[in-house]
């Protein structure tokens, strides 16, 4: 019984929406600017850097606390952690907040897993977005939400194959999957549209 209390204290802290609630105390509705995302990255954009990162720190610490708390005082372990983990990703995803429509998840997920593995993995995942933006500026890839998008998702990838290798358990490795597939829900739009642009560039080109 405790466990599932947990799951939803979980969720509920990852549906608590932070950047959009700072964004209308500063008289900007996100939803209604840029991308319409709710989270730290349209805030940063819209409000500036200062509140931008503001945004990352309370989306971060709302993942990585209560799950952080919960992992040290023993509250939670075994294979109760793979929804206690997600939770706060899937709230801040489909916030109660905001009729369950929400964010990318980004910031939460690297506070999740810091969370989980003190850090490493969170770090790991911030070195391979650096590294696929490296690789974005050399080649001359013009950098938008579609990139942004696929850049998150490939360093999904690539950090799952970072957790095989380094032989993570079947818990974490599951969470990883769950993450993975949040991503893509959450960037489909930009992922729809990348593929809708090739797909008229193809036909353009037969012309």
């Amino acid at each position: 019984m405790m466990d599932i209390l947990y799951v939803i204290l979980l969720f509920f802290s990852g549906s608590l929406m932070f950047s959009q609630w700072i964004g209308l105390l500063l008289k900007k509705d996100l939803r209604k600017m840029n991308d319409g995302n709710p989270g730290a990255a349209n805030l940063w954009q819209t409000a500036g850097a200062g509140w931008g990162l503001l945004g990352v720190v309370l989306d971060f610490m709302k993942g990585y606390l209560p799950l952080a708390i919960l992992i040290w005082t023993g509250a939670l372990s075994g294979f109760i952690l793979v929804p206690a983990a997600i939770a706060p990703v899937l709230g801040h995803a489909f916030s109660p907040f905001l009729k369950f429509k929400g964010g990318k998840s980004k910031s939460v997920s690297f506070g999740i897993w810091s969370a989980l593995t003190d850090f490493e993995v969170s770090v790991v995942y911030a070195l391979i977005l650096a590294l696929l933006l490296l690789f974005v500026k050399l080649f001359g890839i013009n950098q938008n939400r579609r990139t942004d998008a696929w850049m998150a998702i490939v360093g999904m990838l690539i950090l799952g194959g970072y957790l095989m290798v380094r032989g993570f358990s079947t818990q974490i490795i599951l969470i990883w999957i769950l993450n993975l597939m949040v991503f893509i829900i959450t960037n489909s739009p930009m992922l729809l549209e990348t593929f809708r642009r090739s797909i008229g560039d193809q036909t353009h080109s037969w012309k």
